[in-house]
C-alpha cells in the first residue's frame, strides 16, 4: 500500500513512520510511506502558499494551485490512489472506514493508495475538493493543522493491513468493532497482586466460559 502525505511540515512524520508499527509495516514491505512538500509547488521566487480569504476575515487560506498541482504530482505517483482530506466538515471518522481503507489497500484488492492533504492555517481554498474524494474529521475538536489527523487516519488504517499487527485476532477483539460505543473489556497481566490491588478472581481460575462471561458483562456500551 502506497502512502503519501501533502503537507508544509514533512519532518514531522519522520518519526511517525521510523517507529513502532508503522515503521514495521515499512520494514516488511506492507506500506510505503512518501511526503510531499506542498512548499515546492508555491508560486513565485518566495514559494507562497497561502493568502488571504475573499471576502475578508483572519488569517490566511492555502491556496488551490499548490495543492492542486502537488495532488497531481501524487497521482502520477499512484493514480489510483484515493484523495483524503481532514477537514472539521468532513464526515466523522471511524473505525468502519478504517477497514475500508485497510481492505482496499490490500495487494489482493488492488493495493489501492492514499494520498493525504494537510492543510494549514485557517484551511484551505474550497476549490480543491474536486480533487478530493473524502473529507474526514477526526473529532469535534481544532487543531493547528492536518498532520496530527493524517497521522491518526495512517496509522488506524496500517495496523489493520495483515502482516502488520502479528496476532490473528489481534484486530478483532477491539473497542468500537462496529462503530457502536462498545468499549474493550478491562484486561490485566503480572503480578496478580499489586498493593493490595488483585486481578479479578474469574482471570484466574482458568475456567474460559466464565472468563468470556465476565469479558462480555465488562464491555461498556
Amino acid at each position: 500500500m502506497k502512502i503519501q502525505v501533502i503537507t508544509l511540515f514533512p519532518e514531522m512524520f519522520t518519526a511517525v513512520f521510523g517507529s513502532s508499527m508503522l515503521w514495521k509495516a515499512s520494514d516488511r514491505g506492507i506500506v510505503e510511506y512518501s511526503t510531499i512538500n506542498l512548499r515546492d509547488y508555491g508560486i513565485g521566487p518566495r514559494k507562497q502558499v497561502d493568502d488571504t480569504p475573499y471576502g475578508g476575515g483572519d488569517g490566511m487560506l492555502l491556496m488551490v494551485k499548490p495543492l492542486a498541482e502537488a495532488v497531481a504530482y501524487a497521482k502520477s505517483q499512484d493514480p489510483g490512489a484515493l484523495v483524503l482530506l481532514p477537514s472539521p466538515r468532513g464526515q466523522l471518522y471511524k473505525q468502519s472506514d478504517a477497514k475500508r481503507l485497510a481492505a482496499a489497500g490490500q495487494a489482493e484488492n488492488g493495493g489501492q493508495g492514499l494520498i493525504i492533504i494537510c492543510p494549514r492555517y485557517e484551511g484551505y481554498d474550497e476549490r480543491i475538493t474536486k480533487w478530493v474524494d473524502k473529507a474526514y474529521c477526526i473529532g469535534n475538536y481544532v487543531l493547528t493543522g492536518g498532520e496530527l489527523p493524517a497521522m491518526t487516519i495512517i496509522d488506524s488504517v496500517v495496523r489493520l493491513l495483515p502482516g502488520v499487527l502479528g496476532g490473528e485476532t489481534s484486530t478483532e477483539i477491539e473497542s468500537f468493532q462496529d462503530d457502536d460505543q462498545t468499549i474493550e473489556f478491562p484486561q490485566y497481566t503480572r503480578p496478580a497482586d499489586y498493593e493490595g490491588d488483585k486481578v479479578p478472581d474469574v482471570l484466574l481460575n482458568g475456567h474460559h466460559a466464565e472468563i468470556e462471561k465476565w469479558r462480555s458483562s465488562e464491555s461498556k456500551i
